[in-house]
């Protein structure tokens, strides 16, 4: 099977789709794949690295207010559908899939047009622009969450779940806890803000530390790159507890999560799939700096069906945390109902549905 992907702009959009690639090519040592993106995204130089052929195209998304700059944007769009038509016609790709980012819409839609079977991916519970306008043109819609199809036309749409979600399963919490300096005797809580951090959460957690020293648990706690250095200037001032380990990043997610008993994080889909996937309790802190506050949305899926803690940025403080953190990790009875009801929503499977849909789709244009 030839396959081509194509999502980019955020970190989101590209492992999702990273995680299905390395599923397929487990199951089928013959796929070949082409992925496209632009040039100037994350993906150019996060795909290379995986040794997948990678070619770009030149695309800017959409103001959501009246601008000059929408007049460009829809003329780039044109010739992204040119070049995407040529990329396809040369590689024959079997099926094309879009994972998200506003690359995906010449790279699909091109697709579409030269009637070759198409999916869009969405992670959120509320889709972006991209995939909306995408779906009257594809073949399917895989989702994440349930609530995102209301959006989307119907006949039309899958819950496949999210592929990261398989690539958490089976790893080593041990392996995990002792790469990050964790004690394997103790309860673990992780603290981070996504792959660059988040002010306020590191704020909160640095004002807590002193009356973290003094808790039965443990706190892996991940700045962001880009705050560290002034992360660690403050816990000079205050000391450092024993129970606290304070990283910029960690590059093995997957094995840490399988050793933790309580994530706080922002509310991203591909977090959410992860945590899920494992069963993880974790009080959510959704950015408000989102498009259509998706963030909050994807939260309250879980929130609303007790899997998580719902802790909006405007309330929190050291405080408010550290009570959210008590309150689950040091009543076992509150832990383990959130464990299972985590559990229940994961969808570890999902790499293997997405790629049955695909291989589902090949068939049928093949008949």
């Amino acid at each position: 099977m030839k396959i081509v992907v194509s999502g980019g702009g955020t970190g989101g959009h590209i492992y999702p789709a990273l995680a299905l690639i390395r599923e397929i090519q487990k199951e089928n040592k013959n796929a070949e794949f082409l992925y496209i993106g632009t040039k100037n995204g994350l993906e150019s130089s996060i795909v290379p690295r995986e040794k997948i052929p990678f070619k770009s195209i030149h695309i800017t998304g959409f103001k959501r207010k009246l601008s000059l700059d929408n007049i460009k944007t829809v003329l780039r769009f044109f010739k992204g559908v040119k070049d995407s038509k040529k990329m396809l016609k040369e590689f024959k790709p079997d099926i094309v899939i879009g994972t998200g980012g506003y690359v995906c819409g010449p790279v699909v839609y091109a697709a579409s047009k030269l009637n070759i079977p198409t999916i869009v991916h969405e992670q959120n519970s509320v889709p972006g622009l991209t995939n909306k306008f995408l779906s009257r043109y594809v073949n399917k819609v895989a989702i994440c969450f349930e609530e995102a199809r209301e959006h989307f036309p119907n006949g039309k749409v899958e819950f496949t779940g999210n592929p990261r979600a398989s690539e958490v399963i089976g790893k080593d919490g041990i392996r995990g806890r002792l790469s990050a300096g964790l004690s394997t005797t103790m309860p673990a809580v992780l603290i981070f803000g996504g792959s660059r951090g988040a002010r306020p959460i590191n704020d909160a957690v640095v004002k807590g530390l002193s009356e973290f020293a003094e808790k039965p648990y443990q706190v892996l706690y991940i700045t962001g790159d880009v705050h560290f250095k002034d992360v660690q200037n403050e816990v000079e001032l205050i000391g450092n507890p024993e129970n606290v380990v304070i990283k910029p990043f960690i590059h093995n997610m997957p094995e840490i999560l399988a050793g933790i008993d309580l994530v706080v994080s922002r509310a991203g889909a591909t977090t959410l799939a992860e945590i899920t996937s494992l069963g993880i309790p974790s009080i959510l802190i959704p950015s408000p700096y989102v498009t259509n506050n998706h963030q909050e949305k994807n939260a309250r899926s879980l929130s609303d069906h007790g899997a998580a803690e719902l802790l909006l940025e405007k309330d929190l403080n050291s405080k408010s945390l550290i009570q959210h953190i008590d309150k689950i990790l040091l009543e076992d009875e509150n832990l383990n109902a959130m464990k299972m009801k985590a559990k229940k929503l994961g969808v570890p499977d999902s790499a293997d549905r997405l790629y049955k849909l695909m291989k589902q789709l090949v068939r049928g244009k093949q008949k």
